[in-house]
């Protein structure tokens, strides 16, 4: 498909996945895996030497101004290689809503850090009860002393236990479900009262339970205005949805292309599996799969960069669903594909599957988001 990439986004798409194919052996990245961190900082200090966690942040603040194209080109060749780097927790979502509601001090100080490679950020908002409802917030922010206390069980924040800063949602005012009265707030995670428990998830990645219990911020801590934190999640969650997709897309990539190489080379009766035409079918299947979430992702930028909040979210809403119905599919049948092998953990196609099933699930499924497209 012609994703119609101008030169310089394709030169950006050559260097990240020349990265991948060099660094980000199976073998490599299941190491990564299991280390302390979950992660490398060696490779995240590349990242930013190359440019790639400066990219969507505003020029002015250290940024190189990309825009959701450029994003969506590196989360699709990191999903090639199921590059465990948070890049869409502290860049998409961190950077992103610090640049989206951030004072100019806030910006001045934390966006060039970012750039740098020097601060990781967390997203801490969504909660045990809340499931994909953006504005279902129990947590809750009182003011004393010329700052606020916060209290409340954040749920899956993702790279929470590396995080510098974590960007917490509380209610300043309002009930658990309305969409006024949240307010946003940077919290060092060292702050008494902040518990953090790190786990690993399924698909190799890392989260963290966020707990905290009369942790004291200063007024100035506060992102953006108070009580008015709900749009501006919304629409950094927009954009991450959109990231998401891109990543599944190169997920999908991969599986089509190690599923037809397997089907070339396992025999059956004395011939490739690739003859047998109702294999060959599925192949098809699950190539035109990708092919429709790949254009639905990159049109969805278009969108995205032009700006119009009712057509952002409308248009995330479509892309995610279309991207966690193919995912699926693409999954399932790869697996299916391989036969017993699919299942194996010394296999590279089980782990992309998981993966695919937790973008899935990450911000809204396939089925919730058809839910949301429908009644816009």
């Amino acid at each position: 498909m012609d994703t119609t990439l101008t030169e310089e986004q394709n030169l950006l798409r050559d260097s990240v996945l020349r990265f991948v194919r060099n660094e980000y052996g199976f073998e490599s990245r299941r190491a990564l895996s299991a280390s302390e961190d979950g992660f490398s900082r060696k490779h995240w200090a590349t990242f930013a030497e190359l440019g790639w966690l400066a990219m969507p942040l505003p020029e002015a603040y250290g940024g190189l101004g990309g825009g959701a194209t450029e994003v969506a080109v590196l989360m699709e060749a990191f999903g090639r290689g199921l590059v465990l780097e948070p890049y869409l927790a502290s860049v998409v979502l961190g950077a992103g809503l610090i640049a989206k509601a951030g004072s100019e001090a806030q910006r001045s100080e934390f966006l060039p850090a970012v750039a740098r490679g020097e601060m990781l950020l967390a997203l801490a908002h969504g909660e045990p009860q809340a499931r994909f409802d953006l504005n279902d917030v129990a947590t809750t922010a009182k003011k004393e002393k010329g700052g606020y206390v916060l209290d409340g069980h954040k749920a899956v924040v993702w790279h929470a236990g590396a995080a510098d800063k974590l960007l917490v949602s509380a209610r300043t005012g309002g009930g658990q479900r309305d969409e006024k009265g949240i307010s946003l707030f940077i919290v060092d995670p060292a702050s008494p009262g902040v518990t953090i428990r790190a786990y690993a998830t399924n698909d190799g990645q890392r989260a963290g339970e966020v707990m905290l219990e009369g942790v004291s911020v200063a007024g100035d801590a506060m992102l953006g205005g108070e009580g008015a934190g709900l749009p501006a999640i919304e629409a950094v969650i927009d954009r991450a949805r959109v990231a998401l997709a891109a990543e599944a897309v190169g997920a999908m990539a991969a599986l089509v292309e190690q599923t037809q190489e397997y089907l070339k080379t396992r025999q059956q009766f004395g011939v490739p599996l690739s003859k047998f035409q109702v294999l060959q079918h599925r192949l098809v299947e699950m190539f035109n799969e990708h092919q429709l979430a790949q254009a639905l992702t990159f049109r969805a930028c278009a969108t995205l960069d032009a700006g119009a909040p009712a057509a952002i979210a409308r248009t995330a809403a479509a892309v995610k669903a279309q991207s966690g119905k193919a995912g699926r599919f693409v999954g399932q049948q790869a697996i299916q594909l391989h036969g017993g092998m699919g299942m194996t953990d010394e296999l590279a196609v089980g782990h992309y599957f998981k993966r695919l099933s937790m973008i899935d699930t990450l911000f809204g499924n396939a089925d919730f988001h058809l839910a949301r497209f429908a009644g816009m």
